[in-house]
């Protein structure tokens, strides 16, 4: 076979550490720095460590986000269905939610209509609700409204903070995760239970599905060597 024309793709050299942590800023890389005792190409490889398990991590997550808050929306509509003739709960025909609640399902419905701009369906609204939203519908002040309501979307809890306490841990690591934060000092391999656990109470099938499909213990095995923080 004729290799004429054939061009070869450039070998792309690695910039220099220091030009490295002057682009991600010596403040960014300083709390890699110190965590593996001040070595600068060691604390670019751990760098990148968090960048791989953030990466990995943010995937399973999603998965048990949209598990979750399809799980919510299913008693929400059964519930709203059934006590107000309204299956679109999120209008509040019984009046439960609070004014930050309200306030959340008003931007999600601007942007799921585009503002004005396309008809609006349930399934977008749901959708434009964060982990955050469906996360704070588990707190205490829903304890009397919602949760005699939502706690069948997980048949094996019986206590709304057997839920929440997990949900809220994952929420924060969302978060770091969205805004790269490090997330190396995290306890993941419990985090990585705790969010199997959350999916298994949800639907058994679909954490067999997530398991198969998650790569967090894998990367985890790979995780640099740090020096302990002291305590």
């Amino acid at each position: 076979m004729s290799l004429v024309g054939k061009v070869e793709a450039p070998v792309l050299s690695e910039p220099p550490a220091r030009v490295l942590e002057q682009r991600l800023s010596p403040e960014r890389l300083g709390r890699y720095r110190t965590a593996v005792g001040g070595d600068l190409r060691q604390a670019i490889a751990l760098y990148e460590w968090n960048a791989t398990i953030s990466a990995t991590f943010w995937s399973t997550l999603g998965h048990l986000e949209v598990l979750i808050r399809n799980a919510m929306h299913q008693q929400l509509t059964a519930w709203s269905t059934a006590s107000y003739a309204q299956p679109r709960w999120y209008l509040d025909p019984g009046r439960v939610f609070s004014d930050q609640t309200r306030r959340e399902i008003a931007k999600a419905r601007g942007r799921a209509t585009l503002n004005g701009r396309r008809p609006e369906t349930i399934g977008h609204v749901v959708a434009e609700l964060s982990f955050g939203f469906w996360r704070y519908l588990l707190i205490s002040s829903y304890d009397r409204s919602l949760w005699p309501h939502l706690r069948h979307a997980w048949p094996s809890r019986q206590l709304r903070r057997d839920v929440y306490d997990p949900l809220a841990q994952l929420h924060d690591l969302r978060n770091r995760i969205a805004h790269h934060e490090p997330i190396y000092e995290r306890p993941l391999k419990e985090l990585h239970a705790a969010t199997l656990d959350v999916a298994g109470w949800t639907c058994p099938d679909t954490a067999a599905w997530i398991r198969s499909r998650c790569a967090v213990l894998d990367v985890l095995a790979r995780r640099p060597a740090t020096i302990p923080r002291p305590r």
